[in-house]
């Protein structure tokens, strides 16, 4: 039996049941210093007509990570009654608790504004292959609602050799792929903007930039000022603590990181681990830990407590 299948059930046991339908942005209050661990996983049922897609922009949730928190589930056609995992529970990105923080590897932006005790968190769609979005310390340098759009001569040249020419300059308006609004960032060539698809949020489908739900990135611009510092990580592997239990968080590696042996990824998670010194003395089921770490789901599932009796250290081999 999975080891990671009781830790699992213990942290669906507590989620919330609901209809399928449109849900509030995600804003979510802040956990004490100390506490990593914000929102709760829900479960729906699914529709006739509902697809991955349509449940995540209802959800404020992306394709890839409904795909990862529900496997062995047809994205396109869940069936009638077919229950549904939202992972509406999330590991907060390491760091200070300020300004935007962008994981590249849950394909999330999480904003935490000035003097309230409360964190916002939306899906993004970031650069593909050969395209990647940079890892930088950045921050807001203008907002611009109704954008027009200059496509880079790099993109016309790739939109050119595939037979599909673009002009130099395309108006503000449902064809614009920056959407109704763009912020721009002190990262030269790099924005936070809409899009004029409705797929691709949540998935690896840009030049570079950062794609928002298009009320997604209007919400956010209304919140964030100009010269809100940016921090773009790339953390496949969040540990987090909640009421005393350790929580492990993993999400499927990108880019160069992708196919990596599991003995690179269980190294990348050590690394994680070593950052977070006030989880040196905890009890970690390491057994469990392989598990999750295999899963990639995307969920926060419980890898330790202080109540452990059974004692299975870092000595244990990745």
């Amino acid at each position: 039996m999975s080891l990671r299948a009781p830790a699992l059930a213990r942290c669906l046991s507590l989620c919330a049941f609901s209809l399928a339908g449109s849900a509030a942005a995600l804003e979510l209050p802040l956990p004490p210093l100390g506490d990593d661990v914000v929102g709760e996983i829900q479960v729906i049922k699914a529709r006739y007509e509902d697809t991955f897609a349509d449940i995540g922009t209802a959800n404020d949730l992306g394709y890839l990570e409904m795909v990862a928190a529900n496997p062995g589930v047809d994205a396109w056609l869940p069936g009638e009654g077919t229950d549904i995992v939202l992972p509406t529970r999330f590991i907060l990105p390491p760091g200070p608790r300020e300004g935007i923080v962008i994981n590249l590897a849950e394909y999330r932006l999480y904003y935490f504004p000035k003097g309230r005790n409360v964190v916002y968190t939306y899906p993004l769609g970031i650069g593909r292959e050969g395209w990647s979005s940079p890892v930088a310390d950045a921050r807001i340098t203008a907002k611009t609602p109704n954008p027009g759009w200059y496509p880079p001569q790099s993109i016309r040249d790739e939109h050119a050799a595939e037979g599909d020419p673009l002009p130099s300059y395309v108006p503000p308006g449902p064809d614009n792929p920056l959407g109704p609004y763009k912020m721009a960032l002190s990262v030269p060539g790099y924005l936070i903007h809409g899009s004029n698809k409705k797929f691709g949020i949540g998935m690896r489908v840009s030049h570079g930039c950062f794609r928002m739900l298009n009320n997604n990135v209007l919400e956010l611009a209304e919140k964030v000022p100009v010269g809100t510092p940016v921090r773009i990580i790339n953390e496949p592997y969040k540990f987090g603590v909640s009421n005393g239990k350790v929580y492990l968080e993993a999400h499927a590696p990108l880019g160069e990181e992708e196919g990596a042996l599991l003995g690179d990824q269980h190294a990348a998670v050590a690394n994680a681990l070593i950052k977070r010194t006030d989880l040196s003395a905890q009890n970690l089921d390491w057994d469990v830990v392989r598990e999750v770490v295999a899963a990639q789901d995307g969920l926060p599932i419980e890898i330790a407590s202080p109540q452990d009796h059974v004692i299975q250290t870092q000595s244990s081999t990745l």
